[in-house]
């Protein structure tokens, strides 16, 4: 290929790249036009009619006052729910055997929702220096009750 080839082909591309570019960008464009128009209608709708025909296409429409009233309501029945949570009391009935730890009678509480964490269970039993004093049996516990009573009822 020569030079003189090689730039005419060059300028070729050139003018159809301009050519091409004052075509997108002067020419009339319908997809704009279209905007325009669905802007245009959108604009002439009154309030009411537009809520009437996002009511037809399904949507829901609420004020600012009304938003936010609906949001309010989940804390409002979350903090309800939690005042239930708060007064249910757990019973369980413990079959303590030879062979069990404390860490074991702590995870069972634990399990049962009479206490909140069986390894801090198992914890305070070794600090006391009651392990050894586990009393194999069969006891009836309830999450009301604290720490002290459960130890009492279980161990000594």
């Amino acid at each position: 290929m020569t030079s003189n080839s090689l730039r005419s082909f060059a300028g070729g591309l050139l003018v159809a790249v301009v050519v091409c570019a004052a075509a997108y960008y002067l020419g009339p464009s319908e997809a704009n036009s279209e905007k325009l128009d669905s802007a245009e209608k959108t604009a002439a709708l009154s309030v009411d009619e537009m809520k009437s025909r996002l009511a037809a296409e399904g949507y829901v429409i609420h004020t600012e006052e009304e938003w936010n009233q609906q949001t309010s309501k989940p804390e409002q029945a979350k903090e309800a729910q939690d005042a239930t949570e708060a007064k249910v009391i757990y019973r369980t009935m413990l079959s303590v055997s030879t062979g069990m730890t404390s860490i074991d009678v702590g995870n069972a509480l634990e399990q049962a929702k009479i206490i909140p964490n069986g390894w801090e269970f198992a914890q305070e039993i070794e600090k006391r220096g009651l392990s050894n004093e586990l009393r194999p049996g069969l006891y009836e516990i309830e999450s009301g009750k604290t720490v002290d009573e459960i130890i009492a009822i279980i161990y000594q």
